[in-house]
């Protein structure tokens, strides 16, 4: 398969080719096909293809499941929506090239993978850029002046974006205490297969260390890796927290994600199709930000929980008032008060902060050299963004 997005339009026979493709390798690989309706069944109803870049559980998983509800639901019965969990149809550029082509109309497109295609979107993955607050990171994103700034660098790729959201702060989980760029030399760090994230975790001082997502847990059992970095609901999941002791919360940056369609298939819709689609996502923005905070703060007790009743050490640097206070009394006894496992550190102080703010300027350069105008575009609207939200408190 291409490693890059074709630009060409696609005709009718090419994308039914693509799609009958896709279809028989995949029936082929799982044993399985999708039944087959009789010509006489009425009516034969619309199915929407749905990938997404993680398994069941996760933050994306919910966010389809709800998508698909909604759509289903205000359809009356005239579409289906079929989710595609992480490896289903492929990595995640297989996705985005299906999405291209129109084998599927809906996925998830997080920059870590479909920057490789729209170098400006990087910028998420930028740290210091977003604010420390969830909140307004969530109106920040779903600013519709954002969105249809953004979903300009997704047009000349056949794409349509539908919504940028966050799954969550990313919390590294190590082998040591990292209070400064200082403790990382000698740290061997996973990361995406990102230039910008190899860039930002080389500049703090550790070896940044690309790795496959699936190879992670036994590069840290194996100690080819010393740590990884992933939101709390990941990293319970995945379960790193039994080969690591350490869990940081630097809040250098939320984890972005961001929804896209089909252009061809979107620009095609009817009216009232496209209206339930353009509703359900709207919902869907102050629904997926209480899954993720509230996957923050259930998935961090089922850690704790699951450290203590295998008797293991965790050390834990960084706030953790939001678990605390959904703790009933009994609870926060158990996994807080009298855990003899469990070690609470202050949260990085502001200076420890700045050191890592300091040391991550230079990857701004690294992400302007690969994006160009549109990149510093993107990053100047999202600094303005931020420090606009900043100052309503102040």
């Amino acid at each position: 398969m291409n490693s890059t997005i074709s630009h060409k339009p696609i005709s009718h026979k090419q994308r039914l080719a693509a799609a009958l493709s896709a279809a028989f390798v995949f029936a082929t690989l799982c044993g399985c096909s999708r039944p087959v309706v009789s010509t006489s069944d009425p009516p034969k109803r619309e199915v929407w293809r749905f990938a997404i870049e993680e398994l069941e559980g996760s933050v994306q998983h919910e966010y389809a499941l709800r998508f698909k509800e909604l759509v289903e639901a205000h359809s009356d019965g005239e579409v289906e929506v079929v989710i595609y969990p992480y490896g289903t149809l492929g990595t995640s550029t297989h996705m985005t090239e299906q999405l291209n082509m129109g084998v599927i109309e809906f996925a998830m497109a997080s920059p870590g993978s479909l920057g490789k295609f729209i170098p400006e979107l990087q910028v998420f993955l930028l740290h210091f850029v977003l604010s420390e607050d969830d909140r307004k990171n969530q109106q920040i994103l779903s600013d519709p002046e954002i969105i249809a700034d953004f979903d300009k660098l997704y047009e000349p790729k056949g794409l349509k974006l539908l919504s940028i959201y966050s799954e969550g702060e990313m919390v590294w989980t190590t082998k040591k205490e990292i209070r400064t760029p200082a403790d990382f030399r000698g740290v061997k760090m996973r990361v995406m297969t990102s230039p910008i994230l190899l860039a930002a975790y080389n500049t703090y001082g550790a070896s940044a260390t690309p790795m496959p997502y699936s190879e992670v847990y036994s590069g840290l059992q194996l100690n080819m890796i010393d740590g990884q970095v992933n939101p709390v609901f990941a990293i319970e999941r995945q379960k790193f927290y039994e080969v690591t002791s350490w869990m940081i919360f630097p809040g250098h940056a939320p984890f972005i994600t961001t929804c896209a369609a089909n252009r061809p298939f979107f620009d095609g819709m009817s009216a009232r199709h496209r209206r339930i689609v353009e509703e359900s996502i709207a919902e869907l923005d102050e629904y997926i930000f209480d899954v993720q905070t509230r996957f923050q703060t259930e998935r961090l007790k089922k850690i704790l929980e699951e450290k203590k009743s295998q008797q293991a050490e965790l050390n834990v640097i960084g706030d953790l008032g939001r678990l605390i206070e959904s703790l009933s009394p009994r609870e926060r006894t158990e996994l807080i008060d009298d855990n003899p496992f469990l070690t609470i550190h202050p949260p990085l102080s502001f200076n420890e902060r700045s050191r890592f703010r300091e040391a991550s300027q230079p990857v701004r350069d690294v992400f302007l050299r690969t994006s160009g105008a549109g990149g510093k575009a993107a990053l100047n609207r999202l600094v303005r963004a931020a420090a606009a939200a900043q100052a309503i408190d102040d």
